[in-house]
């Protein structure tokens, strides 16, 4: 099937090229919106400005395809493959890209609002400033991807490779993110609010002045973490493990730490007004000059921990391990 053919029999109301062979066709700025090109042959085809709007390109090879500005807005291309293809500005605005290899593809200021790349393999992409929210990145391979300054609110991350990805000025509030490995990774300052965090490894990270606030961090891995004045106002740190971890000046305030482990961690200062850490590990922690007030310590073990100057006004202390504590008034319990 020629271009001339296949454009004739759109006209005449046909929508299935299935599997037709288009190689290297110039199809700059026609109109084939909701065809069925599934399984179809267009490497290096040129559909700058066309419209494929809602078609179906499933498993169709678009390797070195020139696609600048095309309408792809809700087109299904599950296990496509764009390899080196050109995406600049293109709209993908909620379409479908499981499982594709986008290796080496250009996707400069492309609009990929409510896109799905669930699965799909985009190593090195440069996706500097784009607007992500609402993307699905679920399993994603985002390694060396450039995702600074780039809007990830409410984005599914879970079980993406972001290794060596670049995060500066990233938003992430309400985003998915449970169990990522981002071990030493920099995210200082950063807005991470109300985001999915539960079993992520954070270990060494920085998250100093980082906004944690109703984030879900059950059972994240938080040793030698930097959460020096961050804020987990009402965070969900139930079984965390936060060992060795700098939360000095932190606002933990209403925070749920139950059960969690903070041997050695340094919370001089930190505000944990009516948070809640029954049966939390606070064995040889720093405590001083922290706020206490109302705080259930029920069963937790702060043998060894100093509270010198620390409010525990109303604070639980119920069958509390104290042994060799240093209380408030500076004396050894």
């Amino acid at each position: 099937m020629d271009i001339t053919e296949l454009l004739t029999l759109y006209q005449q109301g046909e929508r299935d090229f299935q599997k037709c062979k288009l190689r290297e066709a110039n199809l700059i700025g026609v109109t084939l919106s909701h065809a069925n090109l599934s399984n179809a042959d267009l490497q290096k085809a040129s559909l700058a400005r066309a419209d494929l709007s809602r078609c179906f390109l499933i498993e169709t090879d678009l390797t070195e395809a020139f696609l600048y500005g095309t309408d792809m807005r809700f087109v299904k291309l599950q296990k496509a493959i764009l390899l080196h293809a050109d995406l600049t500005k293109v709209n993908l605005q909620g379409a479908r890209l499981d499982h594709v290899d986008l290796t080496g593809a250009k996707l400069s200021g492309a609009n990929l609002t409510w896109v799905s790349f669930f699965k799909a393999n985009l190593p090195n992409v440069n996706l500097c400033g784009a607007n992500l929210s609402g993307i699905n990145f679920r399993s994603a391979n985002l390694s060396n991807a450039n995702l600074s300054w780039t809007n990830l609110t409410g984005a599914r991350l879970s079980g993406a490779n972001l290794k060596g990805a670049i995060l500066n000025g990233v938003k992430l509030n309400s985003a998915f993110m449970n169990g990522l490995d981002l071990e030493g990774i920099d995210f200082s300052g950063m807005d991470l609010s109300n985001a999915k965090l539960s079993g992520v490894k954070f270990t060494g990270a920085n998250l100093s002045g980082t906004d944690l606030s109703e984030t879900h961090l059950q059972v994240a891995r938080l040793n030698d973490t930097n959460l020096k004045q961050a804020n987990l106002f009402q965070s969900k740190l139930n079984r965390s493990h936060c060992a060795q971890a700098n939360l000095m000046k932190t606002d933990l305030r209403e925070a749920d730490l139950r059960n969690a482990d903070l041997q050695g961690a340094n919370l001089n200062l930190a505000n944990l007004t009516g948070a809640d850490l029954s049966g939390a590990n606070l064995q040889e922690a720093y405590l001083w000059g922290a706020i206490l007030d109302g705080a259930n310590l029920k069963g937790a073990n702060l043998s060894r921990a100093s509270l010198r100057n620390a409010d525990i006004t109303g604070a639980n202390l119920t069958d509390a391990n104290l042994t060799g504590t240093t209380m408030p008034d500076g004396k050894v319990y």
